[in-house]
């Protein structure tokens, strides 16, 4: 998971003249505040799948969880590379943040246990930690997968501006 905050890129050609890059708290407190994301996998034969889902973030990563025999957790066994998407549908306000990474099942128990303490206070989802991952009331599995960033991009829409952000070990 990233340690230090990272470094931020404006792209000039795509921002209007006043426009600087969001400071990471903000886009940091985008990530802590969003519900909803959308999460870009890849299939085996190279066709894109796009699905949304809640997630959420802590301590640098954005997690999801997902059934064993749903497309995304298939597709992630494969390629564990993906893209979480989330923002707004204003066109003139807020911030849209594309989050690029990596995906890895997470099965430690402490980490499980505050995973699942988040979703209950965010999101009111009860979440039992079990066989290295959750289950929830109705009795079902589910793997959980924590996306560390490689890059994060923002687009920002007043002033319009697009800024990369970019992690170092």
């Amino acid at each position: 998971m990233p340690q230090t905050e990272p470094t931020a890129e404006l792209n000039e050609s795509f921002s209007e003249p006043d426009a600087v890059a969001p400071p990471w708290a903000e886009v940091a407190r985008v990530l802590s505040k969003s519900e909803m994301f959308w999460l870009s996998t890849v299939r085996r034969d190279g066709r894109p799948h796009v699905t949304p889902l809640p997630a959420v973030w802590l301590d640098g990563m954005l997690y999801f969880c997902a059934g064993s025999h749903e497309q995304k957790a298939r597709n992630l066994q494969s390629n564990s590379h993906c893209i979480l998407t989330t923002g707004t549908n204003q066109l003139r306000s807020g911030l849209d943040v594309i989050v690029e990474g990596t995906a890895a099942r997470m099965n430690d128990a402490a980490r499980l246990h505050r995973l699942a303490a988040l979703w209950k206070s965010k999101l009111d989802w009860d979440f039992q930690v079990a066989d290295g991952g959750f289950r929830d009331p109705a009795g079902r599995n589910g793997l959980v997968f924590g996306v560390t960033p490689a890059k994060v991009l923002v687009f920002g829409k007043s002033p319009c501006s697009q800024s990369r952000y970019r992690f170092t070990a």
